[in-house]
């Protein structure tokens, strides 16, 4: 079984690297960053991926919305993602593609048993699927505040920009750049769902979300 893996950390990399490759697997890529997972799977066209979630360039969660942009372009493909936590807007998004199909959600901290974590490999290879009960849970019992998908940045730009501020004056309070801000802004216009319209509007109707949000 052909394997594309991502991990930044490089002994943990090369520790799951030398374990796949014992049971079997065969190991066509090995990378530590977002974008190079993407180009590996698109070059290597591997039956599985498995892939850390926080990782370069952002050390967020861009390896789960590269498993989620490369689910998107190719729903059959394999996915299993890794991580010390549950981030619930992408495992959601995540799990909405390929009707759920060949997709894995595992937390490193509950991984107890390899010969658990080699066969729930293999069902997500075999289009299957595995998900930690922590992540059901925590996907079950999310807050429907359209607000509560937003990072405590996000809101703090939001916040700013019901204000009135533009980008360039919340850069400067925030001690960023007006691009990174532009990025955080267009990360609240698609969490909010807010539809492609001029981006004066959509800001408008952002700002109206906040509000509702923070009526009681």
């Amino acid at each position: 079984m052909r394997v594309v893996l991502a991990e930044d950390g490089v002994l943990l990399r090369e520790g799951l690297a030398g374990l796949l490759t014992r049971f079997d697997f065969q190991i066509v890529a090995a990378v530590g960053d977002a974008a190079s997972l993407v180009a590996a799977a698109s070059a290597e066209v591997p039956d599985l991926v498995v892939t850390d979630i926080r990782m370069p360039p952002d050390h967020t969660d861009d390896g789960l919305r590269a498993a989620v942009r490369l689910r998107t372009s190719r729903p059959t493909l394999p996915v299993v993602v890794l991580s010390q936590y549950v981030q619930e807007e992408y495992a959601s998004a995540l799990l909405d593609t390929g009707a759920g199909l060949g997709v894995g959600y595992l937390l490193k901290d509950r991984v107890v048993d390899v010969e658990d974590f080699i066969t729930a490999l293999r069902t997500v290879a075999a289009g299957g699927t595995v998900i930690d009960p922590e992540v059901v849970r925590r996907l079950l019992n999310r807050p429907r505040d359209p607000l509560s998908r937003l990072s405590a940045r996000e809101r703090e730009v939001l916040a700013l920009i019901a204000e009135g501020h533009s980008n360039s004056a919340i850069g400067a309070r925030l001690f960023v750049t007006e691009a990174a801000v532009g990025k955080h802004v267009g990360n609240i216009l698609t969490k909010l769902d807010l539809p492609p319209a001029e981006d004066t509007n959509r800001r408008v109707l952002a700002v109206l979300a906040y509000l509702r949000s923070a009526t009681p």
